[in-house]
């Protein structure tokens, strides 16, 4: 099993910053990919941004050029960093990460952290 850990979320003004962490632990696959997802109320968990396990990165339209993706791979740490912050980013952010690797028992499996809340508000 892998456990994930999200933080930095808080409360921030519009056009300010926040870098969201997600620290995994446990038995953590050779080859992951990482995604950041987001839950706004009334809303449906949506993608944000992803990583994949060579490090290529990808986002959302609504947050290309505004948000970055990285991993440092000997914390097992993901992070995301969130620029030019706005009223609409305001969410619960989660972290999922899937194991990609081909000769793990788990290959395909995903894991869920339990989020952290981001608000945006003036």
């Amino acid at each position: 099993q892998v456990q994930l850990v999200e933080s930095g979320g808080g409360l921030v003004h519009p056009g300010g910053s926040l870098r969201l962490s997600c620290a995994a632990s446990g038995r953590i696959p050779s080859f992951y990919a990482v995604a950041w997802y987001r839950q706004a109320p009334g809303n449906q968990r949506e993608l944000v941004a992803a990583i994949t396990s060579s490090d290529r990165p990808n986002y959302e339209d609504s947050v290309k050029g505004r948000v970055t993706i990285s991993r440092d791979n000997a914390k097992n740490t993901v992070y995301l960093q969130m620029n030019i912050l706005k009223p609409e980013d305001t969410a619960v952010y989660y972290c999922n990460l899937e194991d990609q690797d081909p000769v793990s028992p788990y290959y395909g499996m995903d894991y869920w952290g339990k989020g952290t809340l981001v608000t945006v508000s003036s």
